[in-house]
């Protein structure tokens, strides 16, 4: 048994058997057990319409989980390989991944509120305000995300989001991706919105955006499905949101949730972002 890097709240480890197999062990500590089971569900429904995602494996009763005092616990495949890398080969592939499971069929275990979006960015608001624990974070938070309320359009295509497309939730090999990982952020919302998120996980380096990592993204997830019009002009201001969101979250996390003072300002990386042009976003609005 050894612990593995990755995730905030949940644990997980890797299990070394005895045949040369190793299976992931893993711990639902920051979930209750109905949302473990709609998370299942939701590797099931993609795993079953071909795109690539870890399901937990059959126990010995035939179930996909276990409880043990208030606590979901799983066993998931263990992926040779690493995370997936930033280049060219890499990005192409997870564009067409990402257009591939934005056209798998709805299903009502996807909610339509995302958890790191506007409904959140209330609660950190009204938590803070309560504590009298405000900041200037705060500030930019509450003025961002009025003015996003306003420009993002209502009518985009919808459809099923990842979340979280971050570098720690994709295993890649070879330039292609194996798996995406952890559900847990999935939800219904505007397609272009977890376009707008990949490129703020995997599209930044040194502080700046690189316009190949979104020439090479955008040309993968197109070979799949093409943006329209309405969804390229809304594209400056989902990559906004979407680095809100991880400002916020991290924010929350690390600030009033559980404090850690060597983490306490995470969220700053994403708050230096909104103030960077992407020229290359605007000339394709």
């Amino acid at each position: 048994m050894s612990p593995m890097q990755g995730g905030w709240d949940n644990t997980n480890v890797l299990l070394s058997l005895i045949d040369g197999t190793s299976v992931v062990l893993k711990a639902w500590d920051a979930n209750t057990v109905d949302e473990v089971v709609r998370v299942i569900r939701r590797h099931l429904h993609l795993d079953a319409h071909g795109i690539p995602t870890p399901v937990p494996l059959r126990l010995a009763g035939g179930e996909r989980h276990v409880e043990r005092d208030g606590v979901a616990w799983t066993l998931l495949p263990h992926y040779e390989g690493g995370l997936l890398g930033s280049d060219a080969y890499s990005l192409r592939s997870l564009g067409e991944v990402q257009a591939r499971m934005h056209l798998v069929p709805i299903e009502d275990y996807f909610p339509e509120v995302y958890t790191m979006g506007f409904e959140f960015f209330d609660g950190v608001l009204a938590l803070a305000e309560e504590r009298d624990e405000w900041s200037p974070f705060l500030d930019v938070l509450r003025k961002e995300s009025a003015r996003l309320r306003q420009r993002i359009p209502r009518n985009l295509p919808r459809g099923i989001l990842h979340g979280d497309l971050f570098p720690d939730n994709v295993i890649g090999s070879g330039g292609e991706v194996v798996a995406i990982l952890d559900l847990e952020e999935a939800w219904i919302g505007p397609l272009v919105f977890d376009l707008a998120m990949s490129f703020v996980g995997f599209g930044w380096h040194d502080g700046a955006p690189i316009e190949e990592r979104w020439g090479a993204l955008v040309q993968g997830y197109e070979s799949v499905r093409e943006l329209n019009a309405a969804e390229l002009s809304a594209l400056p201001d989902m990559h906004r949101y979407a680095t809100l969101a991880i400002a916020g979250w991290r924010y929350w996390k690390h600030n009033l949730k559980s404090p850690v003072p060597g983490l306490a300002n995470r969220y700053k990386e994403m708050v230096k972002r909104l103030d960077v042009p992407i020229p290359f976003l605007e000339a394709l609005a």
